[in-house]
């Protein structure tokens, strides 16, 4: 068994979830943010079986998008990032995808 951690833009997240559960692939959504451009995103927490891993890849591909944005230049400020210091766009979206071992798994 195996546990996904995919962050994802919450623009994306709830057509991701949605498409994950559609295939029977059971999502937990947890609202975090960025470090860098201390943005919220989205972290979904999927288990699933070895041979699903690379039909949730593919999921999470079509419904997470990529595309630039600018940066709000005081988001940042305040930690440890100067003015002028972000560039002017920056791509967002997609997703980062983590898979893990499960040793154990247990539902009570």
């Amino acid at each position: 068994m195996k546990l996904l951690l995919a962050i994802v833009n919450n623009d994306d997240s709830a057509r991701a979830a949605a498409a994950l559960t559609e295939h029977g692939i059971f999502v937990t959504k947890l609202s975090t943010t960025g470090g860098f451009l201390m943005v919220g995103n989205t972290t979904l927490l999927i288990g699933t079986e070895d041979e699903k891993v690379n039909e949730v890849k593919e999921i999470l591909k079509t419904h997470c998008t990529t595309r630039k944005s600018a940066p709000s230049p005081t988001e940042s400020l305040g930690r440890g990032l100067k003015h002028g210091s972000l560039p002017a766009e920056v791509k967002v979206g997609g997703a980062t995808v983590f898979v893990l071992d499960v040793l154990d798994t247990i539902k009570i």
